[in-house]
């Protein structure tokens, strides 16, 4: 649904994107990552045809977005950083006004617009001005406004920004189960997101892609991630754990002829949790005491600090 190749964008010297490309299915929700300035926004606006690109493809359903703008926007929904809205006018006259805009009249705008508020849980202030909203109800509003028209592809910038934790959850979850039936791509900095919504993350960093794949993948990347922590007391415990076939060394912090403290790393044809359960039983056999014992999974912030680089412009 989305194939983006090659995309740069460049304002003056600074490079904004630099050769960035992915592709986006229907079915999939793509989280992307990235310290300010990274270039996130500056793509999705080149994605959704806001910026047109200094080099570089955008196609969505197959339509080139330089070639065919207008075809190829009409199966986007695109929430932008810091949307704007008519603050005069009533939360259903405003998605009213965004209807029409997309071809919607009568009763198919009317049908619109109640399920677009009852998607984004706006039932309370529909009739509500807009300026009297919340900060977190101004947000829903814009993102109402860009599932109006039912697309297929969604381009949402920093989609629960602004929301209390229970408006984020409610947010996430709509995303995870739009994303079952839509290509959905959402950039975030808030790496809890990616983990409850997501079925693949990329992280960019100066315009540059350094990370694709699926949540869990990126966790392996973490440094110690896939790791077995350990403290045992017990004769030879270090010696006797290396010799397990599913560990590839152990890396002791202390160690003695009676204790061990570090942790246990897996060969690359097993995993930290097989690790964990063959200590556990060794440990049981040889009638070692066990202190710690613990399978270190990894964690996104890790990775996203261990691969991007912190002087970044905010």
């Amino acid at each position: 649904m989305i194939k983006v190749e090659n995309l740069r964008k460049v304002f003056g010297p600074k490079v904004a994107v630099d050769d960035v490309s992915f592709t986006v299915q229907k079915g999939e929700v793509l989280g992307f990552l990235g310290p300010n300035g990274a270039g996130k926004s500056t793509t999705m606006r080149m994605v959704t045809g806001f910026f047109a690109p200094t080099a570089g493809k955008v196609s969505i359903g197959g339509v080139d977005m330089l070639e065919n703008p207008e075809q190829a926007k009409k199966s986007i929904g695109y929430l932008p950083e810091n949307a704007p809205l008519y603050s005069d006018m009533s939360v259903s006259s405003f998605l009213g006004f965004c209807a029409e805009l997309r071809g919607l009249h009568g009763a198919a705008k009317s049908r619109a617009i109640d399920h677009a508020i009852e998607l984004c849980f706006l039932q309370s202030v529909r009739n509500q001005s807009v300026d009297t909203l919340s900060k977190g109800y101004r947000h829903r509003t814009c993102l109402a406004q860009s599932l109006i028209h039912d697309p297929d592809v969604l381009i949402l910038d920093e989609p629960t920004d602004g929301l209390d934790p229970n408006q984020k959850h409610e947010v996430r979850s709509l995303i995870k189960r739009m994303g079952e039936k839509k290509a959905i791509v959402f950039s975030t900095h808030i790496l809890e997101e990616v983990e409850a919504a997501c079925t693949r993350a990329i992280i960019i960093d100066r315009g540059k892609i350094v990370a694709d794949g699926t949540p869990d993948e990126l966790k392996r990347r973490a440094p110690g991630a896939d790791s077995v922590r350990l403290i045992i007391r017990g004769s030879g415990a270090r010696a006797e754990i290396e010799k397990l076939g599913c560990v590839e060394k152990v890396e002791a912090a202390a160690s003695d002829d009676s204790s061990l403290v570090g942790r246990a790393l897996p060969t690359k044809k097993s995993s930290g949790a097989e690790v964990a359960r063959e200590i556990g039983a060794l440990a049981a056999a040889k009638q070692w005491k066990i202190e710690e014992l613990h399978h270190v999974e990894g964690k996104l912030d890790e990775v996203f600090r261990s691969i991007t680089r912190s002087d970044v412009a905010a």
